[in-house]
């Protein structure tokens, strides 16, 4: 197969066009920078607290629908040993998007963190947190791989393209748009590529579906012909198992920087939970072309084809089956079309992945504990190297495996068993602490890892009930236990919060023994809310007066000395802010006298 010359030249055109969108975003989050005078730390991870409701659906929807969730559909769904079934991807999404907006938004944005990691670093100091921060990181940087993983095998079977040149090339342009603009430039070129995606996916259907080598799929849905019915089933003994990956995908999610960062940068809670709403439905919508794409394959005589046999199940090739059903059953411009939609979720997911555990290391890492005394020009400097250091290590992960499912699932699995049970006490159960913390982060890593893992080869020492062989001679755990080991993260964490906490307050032991200082924490914690929520009750109460045009007279009676209205909304907000220091001093004299 030769070089497909006009494929090369419409990918070209395509990044051009996202690289030109990322820097006139980045000209466009300087002139806000400018504008508002404000921190250039949070102009360029939360482009201000300000983006656009419509931008940040389609953020939040392109950051979810990646390579990894449309080659990860396809493949499931055309694996005959999995089926549609299992390929869960949109459903528990849906989940993730009304839980994060139901519950999870609000604590998060009403607090103005800047990261995922602020409210643990509030709570249980900086040791802890760095513990933490890890299996974050490390997730992330899973995700730039297997986002790389989908766009280079993509790009080598439709283009004939070496698998190195295509994964190397998407790396460097998603790490310079990111590094000119940050989350403006990430959130705008978003858009883009999420309308690419749409289009792509849904203009490629019906060519899949009509070409001669495949039988209708109504037909081959529940019937045995080329291969096993691809609707698939999900037999008693693996309904565990099933139950597992659903909560997996859809609470490991809520433990991501990257939902936190859209959430965090809405201008308000209601605007979060918006955008959380919409992009649930967008899930699924997007999730349907990956599905038929894998039940056209899986109803396919491959032997008719130029592909010929053995089958790409049977070639290992399962992980590239969107491709490849591309490639060989629709027309040659209908697979460079295709092509598009698939480097369009892999650059969307990709420069999510580089800026959220850039706001990780930059802002909870150096700035929070190697220099807190780092300038804003500083800062800037660091979140661009992290940029770069996050995309070179993902970039290098690639040519380790290249399954899609693996990188997806591996990543996913750490944010639910570890991360999820952590964030939870952190934000809902106020007496936890960081001894708690540690027996949660040491019991799910030591559980999880004891449980083994068939798709890295680590075989289970633990074994829960049903352990056995699958269907591919790998011993697998048919019982739900990674939700078995955040359900025990989360207890243990809660237990030994509770124990620890009585120990000290009654007296039990000195506190000079508290060598994690959980009540000085504490009382820091309590502290840095009151200033929050005041700060939230300032803001509210004056944009509510702005909205309703009070008199400049009764504006004056509440906050005296108020500017007129040429003022900037932000700068009366802080000038009212600076009138209620007594107020805040009062809380925080009680709290500390409590």
């Amino acid at each position: 197969m030769a070089l497909n010359v006009p494929g090369l030249v419409v990918m070209a055109i395509f990044y051009l066009v996202i690289l030109g969108t990322g820097i006139w975003a980045s000209m466009r989050s300087k002139k806000e920078e400018k504008k508002c005078g404000g921190d250039g730390m949070e102009i360029t991870l939360l482009a201000g607290r300000n983006i656009n409701m419509l931008v940040g659906i389609f953020t939040l929807t392109a950051t979810w629908v990646g390579g990894g969730f449309i080659l990860g559909i396809a493949e499931a769904t055309y694996n005959p040993t999995l089926g549609a079934v299992w390929a869960l991807m949109p459903v528990p999404y849906v989940v993730t998007f009304f839980l994060g907006g139901f519950f999870f938004a609000r604590p998060m944005r009403e607090n103005n963190y800047l990261t995922m990691m602020d409210p643990f670093q509030e709570k249980y100091g900086n040791i802890m947190s760095i513990a933490l921060i890890l299996p974050a990181l490390i997730a992330d940087v899973l995700w730039v791989a297997r986002t790389l993983v989908s766009l280079g095998g993509t790009m080598s079977v439709i283009l004939d393209l070496p698998y190195v040149y295509s994964i190397i090339i998407s790396s460097v342009v998603a790490i310079i748009y990111t590094l000119l603009g940050g989350l403006y430039s990430v959130a705008y070129t978003d858009v883009i590529q999420l309308i690419l995606i749409f289009i792509s996916l849904w203009v490629c259907v019906p060519f899949l579906m009509t070409n001669p080598h495949s039988m209708d799929i109504s037909l081959t849905a529940y019937n045995q012909t080329f291969q096993a019915p691809w609707v698939g089933t999900v037999e008693l003994d693996e309904a565990g198992k099933w139950f597992d990956d659903f909560m997996l995908l859809a609470l490991g999610g809520l433990a991501y920087q990257a939902f936190y960062q859209r959430i965090l940068s809405s201008s308000s809670y209601t605007q979060a939970q918006v955008t959380c709403f919409a992009s649930a439905g967008f899930c699924l919508v997007l999730g349907i072309p990956s599905v038929l794409v894998g039940a056209v394959a899986a109803s396919t005589d491959w032997n008719s084809t130029t592909y010929g046999l053995p089958t790409p199940y049977e070639r290992g090739q399962a992980g590239s089956i969107l491709p490849i059903a591309l490639q060989f059953l629709t027309p040659t411009y209908i697979s460079i079309i295709g092509i598009g939609a698939v480097a369009a979720a892999v650059m969307s997911s990709m420069d999510s992945a580089l800026l959220s555990s850039a706001s990780l290391f930059s802002s909870n890492i150096y700035k929070n504990i190697i220099r807190t005394q780092a300038s804003d020009r500083e800062m800037q400097w660091v979140i661009r190297i992290s940029v770069v250091g996050v995309g070179l290590a993902g970039t290098a992960l690639t040519f380790l495996d290249s399954s899609v499912l693996v990188f997806w699932l591996v990543g996913v699995d750490m944010s639910y068993t570890i991360m999820f049970p952590q964030l939870v006490c952190t934000l809902f159960f106020k007496f936890s602490n960081s001894y708690g913390a540690i027996m949660g982060f040491m019991m799910g890593i030591t559980m999880r890892v004891l449980s083994g893992e068939p798709l890295i080869g680590l075989p289970p020492i633990i074994r829960f009930p049903g352990c056995r062989l699958d269907r591919e001679g790998k011993m697998t755990q048919f019982f739900p236990f990674r939700t078995t080991i955040m359900i025990l993260s989360l207890l243990s964490i809660l237990l030994f919060s509770w124990l620890m906490s009585l120990v000290f307050d009654k007296g039990l032991l000195s506190e000079r023994w508290d060598v994690l200082k959980i009540k000085h924490l504490a009382i820091a914690q309590y502290t840095s809310t009151a200033n929050a929520n005041i700060c939230g009750l300032v803001e509210r109460t004056y944009v509510t007066a702005f909205k309703l045009d009070f008199p400049f007279k009764t504006q004056n009676s509440l906050f005296p000395g108020l500017p007129n209205h040429g003022v900037s909304k932000h700068a009366c907000i802080n000038h009212a802010s600076e009138n209620l220091v007594v107020l805040k001093e009062i809380c925080l004299n009680m709290i500390l006298m409590r």
